[in-house]
């Protein structure tokens, strides 16, 4: 318990929002980004469960439908494919820019600035 206290970091907004930023922009990523960025994204939605399951914020049917999504999404694997993992890449991160409003707007958590 004392190691999980240990590496404890707060949940960061602005980071959540720079990397869907990078997976939903216009301009793909580099190729060599795909798979960093991948991790970043399911770790934003892993935590972006925690706090909808400690908020309870499952009680709302939309944020219970994201939160089933976000969880199906992270148990899936990168593809190897550069277009499916592009595809994977902006599911993940569209996801988590929904489940993130979506508990901001039921007040789990405080928008970033």
């Amino acid at each position: 318990m004392l190691e999980r206290v240990r590496d404890w970091q707060p949940f960061d907004g602005g980071a959540l929002l720079d990397d869907v930023a990078a997976v939903l922009d216009d301009v793909l990523p580099p190729e060599g980004d795909t798979a960093p960025l991948a991790e970043r994204l399911c770790g934003h939605l892993a935590r972006l469960v925690t706090i909808a399951v400690a908020g309870e914020a499952e009680r709302d049917p939309t944020a219970a439908q994201l939160v089933v999504r976000a969880r199906s999404l992270h148990a899936d694997r990168l593809p190897c494919g550069r277009q499916e993992a592009i595809a994977h890449l902006r599911r993940l991160g569209w996801t988590a820019n929904e489940l993130y409003d979506r508990l901001t707007a039921i007040r789990c958590l405080k928008e970033a600035a």
